[in-house]
């Protein structure tokens, strides 16, 4: 006989850190245990719980993912032999892990909100580029992956984009029609709406998951995805349905051949941006010191009053104007004119 394991389950954060400790993606214990992966992320959060048998398997693999302390014995029998545990990941090799999981899915996504090949690609080496500085507040996160689709999708959706060389003519569109007719729909959009129909119907978010990294609230995320929804039916009719939304926008982002670099390349770029940006700040802070410093050496060491402008002399008098001659004035000129030509009378001195 078979013995079941059908306990009470353990609170929902220490389900979420038993499969995170085993390294297991929400993903890969959803298919074991036969359920979406929006299913066990509710389980995961507290907002369901399971029942019958999906209770009974949960809290099987749960106990699995258990390690019985000493002296305890495990719902199947005597405690098993502890493996040894694998030895701690280094940032480096963590975030390698991060990339290679989320990059390229992230890439194809990218894809669907800006129709630009090149530029997800960038974006989603930037977001991990600024993972990669931030590594330790990002390690920490609750949701590394979310963290970075976020950042790409920000760099992404940036009007800035339109007044780059590069980025001012269309790329090639998809070859078959209907994907170009989808992504022409979804390019239609705001990029507002873009983005929430592609988080809801590409990614899988949930509505709580879709207004928190939106920073919208849960009835302005969810009229956002109808309104969106609408706006993609009217151009595509037979995408009026959500789950064949969510396939064709799935085939769509896998029929692109998008790759990212290596992880090793991103965090070398990511390096040398940033020991540029450091000698740059370096630099600026050197030249405004020597700056200070030479206006400081030149500056005068004592007040000199300012010259005062120039202002008009009052006062003088007027210049007379020409009148007749009294006269005295008379007989002085005819006097001079009279020696003009022989000078004064010589004077001689006297003998006597």
């Amino acid at each position: 006989m078979t013995q079941t394991y059908a306990g009470p389950l353990p609170p929902p954060d220490e389900r979420r850190r038993l499969r995170e400790r085993h390294a297991l993606t929400q993903a890969q214990v959803a298919e074991r245990l036969g359920v979406s992966r929006k299913t066990l992320r509710a389980w995961e959060r507290g907002r369901s719980t399971p029942g019958g048998p999906r209770h009974e398997a949960y809290a099987r693999l749960l106990a699995e993912l258990t390690e019985p302390t000493a002296g305890q014995a495990s719902p199947a029998g005597p405690p098993a032999p502890r493996s040894p545990e694998p030895p701690p990941l280094t940032p480096d090799q963590a975030f390698d892990a991060l990339y290679a999981f989320c990059a390229p899915a992230l890439v194809r996504q990218t894809y669907l909100l800006t129709g630009r090949r090149e530029l997800a690609r960038e974006a989603v080496e930037r977001a991990f580029q600024l993972a990669w500085q931030r590594w330790p507040e990002v390690a920490r996160d609750r949701d590394p992956g979310g963290w970075v689709r976020a950042t790409a999708y920000e760099y992404a959706l940036s009007p800035w984009h339109r007044f780059r060389p590069r980025y001012r003519n269309p790329e090639p569109p998809p070859g078959d029609p209907a994907d170009r007719a989808l992504l022409d729909a979804l390019l239609s959009l705001p990029p507002s709406y873009r983005r929430t129909l592609v988080l809801y119907d590409g990614v899988g978010l949930d509505l709580p998951e879709l207004a928190a990294e939106t920073e919208a609230s849960t009835p302005a995320a969810a009229g956002r995805v109808t309104r969106a929804r609408e706006a993609v039916a009217a151009c595509v009719p037979e995408l009026a349905d959500p789950a064949a939304l969510h396939r064709r926008l799935t085939e769509l982002a896998s029929t692109e051949r998008l790759r990212a670099n290596a992880p090793t390349t991103v965090r070398t770029v990511g390096e040398r941006r940033n020991v540029f940006w450091t000698r740059a700040a370096i630099a600026f802070t050197v030249a405004i010191i020597g700056a200070t410093g030479l206006t400081l050496r030149s500056a005068p060491t004592h007040y000199e009053a300012p010259i005062a402008p120039a202002q008009a002399v009052r006062g003088v008098p007027v210049a007379p104007a020409m009148g007749p001659l009294s006269k005295a004035e008379q007989d002085l000129r005819a006097k001079l004119r009279r020696e003009q030509a022989n000078g004064p009378d010589r004077l001689a001195p006297d003998p006597g």
